[in-house]
Parts: structure tokens; sequence; C-alpha cells
């Protein structure tokens, strides 16, 4: 799929501890994109369909999360949001980035609201799609949360269970997702680091400390948040959607029917124009 994206530049950044392989395209405002955390999800794999689109507007910045495809690997357990947070925060500064939109899905959506909790100066505006981390301590966790929890588990990683993930519980048709999707994923999801240290290992502490609608700073978020969710995903319930709006003050909401927990791939026309017009909307003059 990368080949497929013209223009494309690969490097990887180092600070700290970490080194972060990052992949971008276009000139302008920062907009950085975050993946989400089902097995063998990498950067551009969440976002072939979109890349292209919103470069024509923006710079546009899509790193292998922290414990994912060509980045350093593991996830501190007990607060995995945090520590993914704080490595993209770090991201952007090692870039020298003051300001930039953040786009996540899944488990980046819970990583980007976490980065406009944590340093809400550096967000222009949030971009959510399906996000983790709403309402897990108040429900019981959806079909496909299981699935994806237990990937490495039991008899652990095979092509058949990350199949049954994508095509059942990932999508709302899992006929539109070509082999070499699951294909590219299975093999980044045996990677002996990522079987070594899964990075959705999280610790019972971990859980109990990841629920935003539990953190008081959610209601005093003032950034402004799009949120879209397919009313089929099985993943992450679209009640979430609900919740972020009553509580966060400057929260939109769109529901997607027909559509499971990648609504960037299964709607990508819709979520490119909805997402380049919220952003433009939203960001303050190009800061460097």
């Amino acid at each position: 799929m990368r080949n497929t994206i013209e223009g494309l530049k690969d490097h990887f950044v180092e600070f700290g501890k970490r080194r972060i392989f990052v992949s971008e395209l276009g000139e302008g405002f920062p907009v950085l994109m975050l993946h989400g955390g089902g097995p063998g999800a990498s950067g551009i794999s969440n976002y072939s369909k979109n890349v292209e689109a919103l470069a024509k507007s923006f710079r546009v910045i899509v790193p292998d999360m922290q414990g994912y495809g060509l980045s350093t690997k593991g996830v501190e357990s007990n607060d995995p949001f945090g520590d993914i947070a704080a490595s993209m925060l770090g991201l952007l500064d090692a870039l020298g980035i003051k300001k930039a939109h953040i786009i996540g899905n899944s488990l980046g959506g819970a990583t980007a609201l976490r980065m406009a909790l944590d340093k809400p100066g550096k967000v222009a505006s949030l971009i959510l799609m399906g996000p983790g981390g709403i309402n897990i301590t108040r429900e019981l966790p959806t079909s496909g949360l299981k699935k994806l929890l237990k990937y490495y588990k039991g008899s652990g990683p095979s092509k058949e269970k990350l199949a049954d993930f994508i095509q059942n519980h990932l999508v709302y048709d899992g006929s539109q997702i070509p082999n070499a999707v699951i294909d590219e994923r299975y093999q980044s999801s045996i990677d002996p680091e990522v079987v070594a240290s899964p990075p959705l290992g999280m610790s019972l502490k971990g859980l109990l400390s990841s629920d935003f609608t539990r953190d008081p700073r959610l209601r005093e978020c003032q950034t402004p948040c799009l949120v879209l969710w397919g009313a089929n995903d099985n993943v992450n319930r679209p009640s979430g959607a609900k919740a972020l709006q009553k509580y966060m003050p400057n929260c939109d909401v769109y529901l997607f029917g027909k559509t499971g927990h990648w609504v960037q791939w299964e709607r990508a026309d819709e979520f490119n124009a909805t997402s380049t017009e919220f952003m433009l909307r939203n960001q303050t003059p190009f800061l460097l």
C-alpha cells in the first residue's frame, strides 16, 4: 500500500529512549494521524485511503505509534494511553511542531484525547473515530474488543484469528478488505518484539485509569472535537459518541450507518471531506 502513495517520505525520529517511524506528505498546518491498536496495525495501513486527500491542504504526519510497526516496542501497562500520548507529544516536539490537528482511530483516538487533556495547548482540534477509553469501566467489553485483547493469548497469533477480527468485527462488510491487508497485518503482528510485549497488554490498574468519562478534565476540555462513529461498530460501542458529546463542551458527532469501527476506510470520501473542512475551520495561523 505504501507504493501507491506518490511522494510519501519515510524517516525515523529519535528522542529520549524512543525511535518512531514516520511517514509524511504535503505542506501546511500539521495533522498528526494516529492509527488503531488492532494486531499488526501501523500508520499507513490504517490511513491508506486518506493521506493523499488530506495532504492537499495539510502537512500530514503518520507515525507507527509506540509498540507498533517499525517504532520502539513496549507500552506501560499501568497507563497505556498516557505512555503513548507522551510518546506522540514527544514526537511533535522533536519535529519542532508547536500545535497540530490530531486524528485518531480507536487506540489512536484514545491517545489523541489524552494528548488534548495533558497538553491542550499542543492540539488545535481533535477528530476521533470510535475512540477507546469511553465508558470502559461502565460497560462489558464488546465481542470485537474481546477478540482484540485475546489475540496473543491462548493458542497465540494466527492469520485465521486476525482475519476473523478484521472481517467480522473491524468493518461492517468484511468482503471489502483485500487479502493483502490481512497478510500485511499478520506479518506485522508476529514480529518477535511485539509478541514478547503486546502493546495492549494493559493491567487492571491500567484499565481502571483509562476511562475518560471518569477524568474530570474531560468536562473542561475546550479543544474543538469531531467524533465520527460507525453505527455498527463491534469494537467500541457507538454509545461512546453520545457520552463524549455529553461531557465535552465543543463536540460534534456524526454517526455513519452500515459502518463499523474503521470509518476512515469504509466511508473514506465523506471522512476526507468532513475532516478537511473541520480542521480548516479550527486552526490558528500556521505556526512553525
